[in-house]
């Protein structure tokens, strides 16, 4: 078990991980008090990824006072994405993503840095950087919103990746498997 609290806003995550070389199993769940402009939620999800350590499956459940709604995302044998909402499916390629990225959630962030190899010990010099294709998902809509972004992560000394997405760029930190322990401004494990 993983937990995280954050930083700029009253939200804790926790996640059950079961780890098997770059193959990932996550049932995790993010619950945010309102602030700002921003209500209340919670988000239930579960991420399964391949041997690779790519996305396979993922779904979320999120739940607010206005109301819920569920998504399921699935990578099919064609590189192609289907994300099932309420309204339908949606087929994409996301610009070629392999990667889910959660808004507010550090848990992601470790796909890309384990799979890109920027955990310490595995002597990737700094200044060397990943451009990474997601398909990333807003929740602070009425409903949640999926789209392509792209993430950059640069290697720094050490255990330290800079990151810069859609909504914000930073500093994260993490442990020897690559799971995140600080999101700069943003998370903390506790």
């Amino acid at each position: 078990m993983v937990t995280w609290r954050g930083l700029d806003a009253i939200r804790l995550e926790q996640v059950r991980l079961y780890v098997s070389g770059a193959r990932i199993k996550a049932y995790g769940r993010i619950i945010a008090a309102a602030h700002d402009d921003k209500e209340a939620f919670s988000a239930s999800y579960e991420l399964i990824t391949n041997d690779e350590g790519v996305t396979k499956r993922f779904s979320v459940h999120l739940v607010r006072a206005s109301g819920e709604s569920q998504l399921a995302i699935n990578r099919d044998g064609e590189h192609n994405w289907l994300v099932q909402t309420a309204d339908g499916t949606i087929r994409s390629d996301f610009n070629g993503a392999e990667d889910i990225d959660m808004a507010l959630s550090p848990m992601f962030n470790a796909l890309p840095i384990r799979r890109y190899a920027f955990r310490a010990g595995r002597r990737v010099p700094a200044g060397e950087h990943a451009e990474v294709p997601v398909v990333y998902l807003y929740l602070y809509l009425p409903e949640a919103r999926v789209e392509a972004a792209t993430m950059k992560y640069t290697k720094l000394k050490g255990n330290q990746v800079s990151l810069e997405g859609p909504v914000a760029s930073s500093t994260v930190t993490f442990d020897e498997n690559g799971f995140v322990i600080n999101y700069e401004g943003l998370s903390e494990r506790v």
